[in-house]
């Protein structure tokens, strides 16, 4: 190349006369300098600087292509501490998303290669965790996968408990007060409940409650809960374990024309009223029957909806053995034992094998039912002399 180059500036000299060719060329072998020598001097300064900057140039453009097929990551177990929620529900790309903002990994995509690498990244479970800044995608993929580091704050919400008494249970755990908890329950939809689920077929109008829609569960409370929050979270837990029992869709096509929100409704009473998992079904048939079917009143008669509503008014509730006959058929109680027909809401947020037993309750008549034995199973009965004959088998046992 140098060569290359000497010959282009001797080319431009030979472009002269000869004489002046021969004066050069007697210059340069008596040693003088300038002309030729001069520009040859030249020459190669130049193509040292080309050179540099064509070698400066390819590492520059080699490190910015390499950056491009090169995953940025950090080495190593990074330093200090911070803390990331892993959301209900969240992808693999969303995990990556949340430690790359927080500054743990160097990029997204090496948290997902590492996780890619690593058939135990599906373990990872919903929560707040303990890791550092600045780690590899491999290194903070074991952190989320060690519960040791993950921050507990879970709180268990039992089947059959009533949306106010939810409230309290979340007020002491949270230090949020009941009145917000109220607050944010005066809207339903706003928490996620879907209008349709409101919609009746027995003519009468949907009471718009939150009561029914708190899925019972065991939930991690995120770091800065509010209300709002906590009780959307529930209701989407309701959404997501009725649509995979696919409730709506099934009491709709096999229940008769009984919309969800009735059936709901029945669930609610099955998981107050059965004292065993076993007649949940048997329960939410029962209350079918009355309300539906050929029971004198058409109404329910389960003293657990007087007590609902000694709860709602913020009265003691009691055992069916100490309520008077006001409190049995209290005219002014929409939850009247004997009203007609169906309650206006559910009496609590039902656990999905109670919800299983109102959408698909096993075959049967029966009118009514009485706890038998101290493991809370009932016997059932069609007919009212038939349950006479269970009452006295439940008091020799020593049950009522």
């Amino acid at each position: 190349m140098i060569d290359d180059l000497d010959l282009g500036f001797d080319e431009s000299e030979r472009s002269g006369d000869k004489g002046k060719h021969r004066r050069s060329y007697v210059r340069k072998r008596k040693g003088e300098s300038g002309g030729s020598g001069g520009k040859t001097a030249l020459a190669l300064l130049m193509a040292f600087v080309l050179l540099g900057v064509i070698g400066g140039g390819a590492f520059y453009g080699f490190d910015r292509v390499q950056s491009y097929f090169v995953t940025p990551d950090y080495d190593g177990a990074g330093t200090g501490e911070v803390t990331v929620e892993i959301k209900q529900g969240a992808l693999i790309a969303d995990m990556a998303v949340a430690l790359y903002d927080a500054g743990v990994v160097k990029s997204a995509k090496a948290f997902i290669e590492a996780a890619e690498a690593n058939s135990r990244s599906k373990n990872i479970q919903p929560g707040t965790y303990k890791v550092r800044k600045q780690m590899s995608g491999e290194q903070a993929l074991v952190m989320l996968l060690d519960l040791k580091n993950k921050i507990t704050n879970q709180i268990t919400i039992p089947e059959g408990t009533t949306a106010k008494r939810t409230y309290k249970l979340l007020s002491e755990k949270t230090k949020i007060p009941i009145k917000e908890f109220e607050a944010a329950a005066k809207d339903p939809e706003g928490l996620g409940v879907p209008d349709w689920w409101f919609k009746r077929t027995d003519g009468k109008p949907a009471k718009k409650s939150i009561e029914g829609f708190l899925y019972p569960d065991t939930y991690e409370i995120p770091p800065k809960a509010t209300a709002e929050i906590l009780l959307s979270t529930m209701v989407q837990n309701f959404l997501t374990v009725t649509g995979e029992m696919k409730f709506a869709d099934r009491v709709q096509e096999e229940r008769g024309g009984i919309s969800p929100y009735e059936a709901l409704i029945v669930a609610s009473l099955a998981q107050a009223e059965a004292g065993n998992k076993d007649d949940l079904g048997k329960v939410a048939r029962v209350a079918y029957n009355r309300v539906y079917g050929e029971f004198p009143c058409n109404c329910l008669e389960m003293d657990v909806t007087v007590n609902y509503y000694l709860e709602l008014t913020g009265q003691k509730t009691k055992t069916s053995k100490d309520m008077t006959d006001a409190e049995l058929d209290d005219k002014k109680n929409p939850y009247n034992r004997k009203l007609r027909g169906m309650i206006p809401s559910p009496i609590n947020n039902p656990g999905k094998q109670a919800m299983e037993g109102a959408m698909d309750p096993p075959p049967g008549k029966w009118l009514y039912f009485v706890a038998i034995d101290r493991q809370g199973h009932s016997a059932f009965a069609e007919t009212y002399e038939e349950q006479l004959r269970n009452q006295r088998k439940a008091e020799e046992a020593g049950i009522i």
